[in-house]
């Protein structure tokens, strides 16, 4: 990573050719990414061989980080995870308020969203990502054909945020870039060239030509605009008192902003491309603009939001950066000696299984072409003539076979203790080794403490990608969303540890029963636990319901004699 004396990565992990229109300040992120998709891949000894390391080709790699990944990948995610909108839960109430009416409706639409759009897939390609390099980029756009919002996942090599060094890297970016190179095709006689989708926040402009609407002009309310010759969109306002156009966007009717979202797709030849020309100022001269289906030409095309539909996701919670940390950054080394210490083994078995052996006072038999010995062959049932005097010896490498698979052990725990992934949680411990549920509970502290970070570090952004959803939603003008502020919601990811589900049960009926718990909590600790309780509010109106039904009277008997 820093094999040069300017502090760059070596050329083996720098992007082969390194383009010139790369960033200065992401060719160490691009090149981080490619070693640690190396590590998963089992990789990295065939990488280390091009930095001169010729041994390392014979580095046997078990997969080890991919291992440390998915542990850690599942246990952030859980067994589920559910869109909770608070206050939805007392919808169904005699006396809901009209916001949690509004809450449980905005929840429901968020969950249909989300089974259609396949959003728990998604997070598995994203968080995986995210876990492994330490960054995960989302995208929204509006489908019309489908009258909903899509949502892609895109790898973090393509994502490149123009950051102001006077601002703090822990704000959203006002221009952001998806760029990547696409290979030259021999075949059909296309180029090499680099392909770069820009979103940028700026004031609104006006239209110009004859691209506005028809209606546009007598949708227009300021005198000044007429003699400023503008053509504006529908719906936007030209204030002459401040010189700028206002737009009031569906979820904030009250509050005009001055600010849209512009999108620009194009293509430059990597051949047109000059030293001093970076990603943020390609010459647009020698752009090749792609169009939409429709015939729009992608070139600043006004996406009528006041945000960038772009939600990246950062692995850690780190003061003053923008882009996260791997979970395999603090135990590459350890992987590294793991790895050699796998493959110190696997010669040391092969001695072991087929020991060397030493014969005094043989003859061997002589090849009749050559003239030479031929070499002795050790096979099951072999017997070997020996002189007066002759011995054989063995050489035993079966001490040093156990000690080297000792040693990956202890490399092995040393490892999942750095990273904070317990051996239970591996699934390397036997259940019977566990002295008591107390101790398991105690060994998955650190477990606990990494998770929870983890998910800190994402709850902000998963709540500002449901909102988004919405805004987008109600910017097309998607049937059953309607305009007007936007409701709170997040996403709850479900346990991350197993639960003892009985206790649990117990533990909600007793609470219940004696007043001190309610129904309501009640039920969200059962779906917590993994009851499979899909909605509280409509659980808690069933139990409620079976309580108020009157108890069957049961009929009376009526004993007769005969006179």
């Amino acid at each position: 990573m820093a094999a040069t004396l300017d502090g760059n990565p070596h050329r083996a992990l720098a992007p082969e050719p390194r383009a010139t229109w790369l960033p200065d300040d992401s060719v160490r992120r691009l090149a981080a990414y490619k070693l640690l998709s190396a590590y998963d891949c089992n990789q990295a000894g065939e990488l280390a061989t091009f930095t001169g390391n010729e041994a390392a080709a014979e580095r046997r790699e078990f997969g080890d980080p991919s291992a440390f990944v998915d542990t850690t990948l599942a246990h952030l995610l859980g067994k589920s995870q559910q869109i909770i909108a608070p206050g939805a839960e007392h919808a169904g109430d005699e006396d809901a308020a009209p916001e949690a009416v509004a809450a449980a409706e905005a929840q429901q639409r968020l969950r249909d969203w989300a089974e259609v759009e396949l959003l728990p897939l998604r997070m598995q390609a994203a968080e995986r990502k995210a876990v492994l390099l330490g960054d995960g980029v989302y995208l929204l756009a509006w489908d019309p054909s489908r009258g909903r919002v899509r949502l892609r996942t895109l790898d973090p090599g393509f994502y490149f945020p123009v950051l102001d060094d006077d601002a703090d890297p822990g704000d959203y970016p006002r221009r952001v870039h998806l760029a990547w190179e696409i290979p030259e095709d021999t075949r059909r006689g296309v180029k090499a060239r680099v392909r770069r989708i820009t979103y940028e926040l700026g004031p609104i402009e006006a239209a110009s030509g004859n691209t506005a609407p028809a209606k546009a002009k007598s949708d227009r309310t300021a005198t000044a605009e007429d003699s400023a010759g503008l053509l504006l969109e529908p719906g936007d306002i030209y204030r002459a008192d401040r010189r700028r156009i206002e737009r009031a966007y569906p979820w904030a009717p009250g509050w005009p902003s001055a600010t849209t979202c512009y999108l620009t797709d194009a293509e430059w030849s990597l051949d047109d491309l000059r030293h001093e020309h970076s990603l943020n100022d390609l010459p647009l001269d020698q752009a090749r603009f792609r169009t939409r289906g429709d015939g729009t030409v992608l070139h600043r095309l006004d996406l009528r939001l006041d945000f960038i539909p772009l939600v990246h996701i950062s692995n850690t919670v780190a003061e003053g950066e923008h882009f996260g940390q791997s979970s395999l950054a603090k135990v590459m080394q350890a992987l590294d000696e793991l790895a050699e210490t796998d493959t110190d083994s696997a010669r040391a078995s092969a001695t072991t299984g087929a020991p060397i052996i030493g014969l005094a006072g043989a003859r061997a038999e002589v090849d009749r072409t050559t003239g030479r010995p031929k070499p002795l062959a050790v096979e099951p049932g072999t017997v070997f003539q020996l002189a007066d005097g002759g011995r054989m010896d063995v050489l035993d490498t079966s001490n040093q076979l156990a000690e080297l698979r000792a040693r990956v052990e202890e490399i092995r725990d040393r490892a999942s203790v750095n990273a904070r992934l317990p051996a239970v949680s591996l699934g390397t411990v036997d259940p019977a080794d566990v002295p008591s549920g107390y101790a398991l509970a105690l060994s998955l502290g650190p477990l606990d403490s990494l998770i929870d970070s983890m998910r800190l570090a994402r709850a902000h952004k998963y709540s500002l990608l449901l909102k988004m959803v919405q805004r987008i939603h109600q910017a097309g003008q998607a049937e059953g969303w309607p305009a007007g502020p936007c409701v709170s919601a997040r996403l709850v990811f479900g346990p991350h540890t197993p639960t003892d589900r009985t206790a649990i049960l117990d533990e909600v009926v007793k609470g219940v029963g004696a007043g001190v718990l309610s129904l309501e909590t009640g039920i969200r600790m059962l779906q917590d636990a993994g009851y499979p309780i899909e909605d509280a509010r409509e659980e808690v109106a069933r139990i409620t319901d079976r309580q108020q039904v009157p108890a069957e009277r049961k009929p009376e008997v009526v004993s007769t004699s005969a006179s």
